[in-house]
């Protein structure tokens, strides 16, 4: 939709592999929209994931005790965070949908991408204690995880639904910062299947992003995680 600004957070090393193709189709067809895109591509910029003092400029709140949390949460406060989370704050901030795009790893996303979930999503900027959930302080964003997967669809439903790999992300972190969550997006196993199949899957992207600005956001309740 024209005037939506876009982040994408992209956690592959690989430009060729088939994450960079979502990736590459997503800027391309949300561009042709006339969306503004913007790529936070961790591995090209060689992102910090490790959650440390180098977070904080300056003084710390409590030099004896060093306490992450509280430290950066003191630091937002007073402009005190570091240039590389501040940068990403504001790309945050000016997004009005973030996309994550990632290979999951061990039933998770790459420990870089978590990094970026620890360090920018501090609170202070994307929640506070009080403000949380449907009263986060991201709310009006919308989110959507996009990813791919070694195993095929018929072993993830053989061990459960899919979507309980997916509370902590969804419900855990982009809910609880009141942001708003759209279905996710995965390709299983691109690897495993034919070159006909991945044509397929990247047509279905591209498709589903034709008309993305139209969903709904999903149910985040542990009601229909859990039901």
């Amino acid at each position: 939709m024209a005037g939506k600004k876009v982040l994408i957070v992209y956690a592959h090393q690989e430009p060729k592999s088939f994450n960079g193709s979502l990736l590459k189709i997503a800027v391309e067809e949300l561009t042709k929209q006339g969306c503004s895109v913007t790529v936070s591509d961790l591995y090209a910029m060689q992102f910090e994931p490790r959650a440390t003092r180098n977070d904080i400029v300056g003084r710390l709140h409590n030099s004896e005790a060093f306490n992450y949390g509280v430290e950066t949460w003191e630091a937002y406060k007073r402009g005190g965070l570091s240039r590389d989370l501040v940068e990403e704050q504001k790309k945050v901030q000016e997004a009005d949908l973030l996309i994550f795009q990632f290979p999951l790893f061990w039933f998770s996303m790459p420990a870089i991408l978590k990094g970026w979930m620890d360090r920018v999503l501090v609170q202070g900027f994307a929640y506070d204690l009080s403000k949380c959930y449907d009263g986060g302080l991201l709310q009006d964003k919308l989110s959507l995880f996009s990813f791919t997967t070694g195993g095929t669809k018929e072993k993830y439903a053989s061990r459960g639904d899919v979507r309980y790999l997916l509370w902590p992300m969804q419900h855990g972190i982009m809910h609880f910062c009141g942001v708003k969550v759209l279905e996710p997006h995965i390709c299983y196993a691109p690897e495993n299947v034919s070159e006909e199949k991945r044509k397929e899957m990247l047509t279905g992207w591209t498709q589903r992003l034709k008309t993305l600005w139209k969903e709904e956001p999903i149910n985040c309740s542990p009601e229909w995680y859990f039901k």
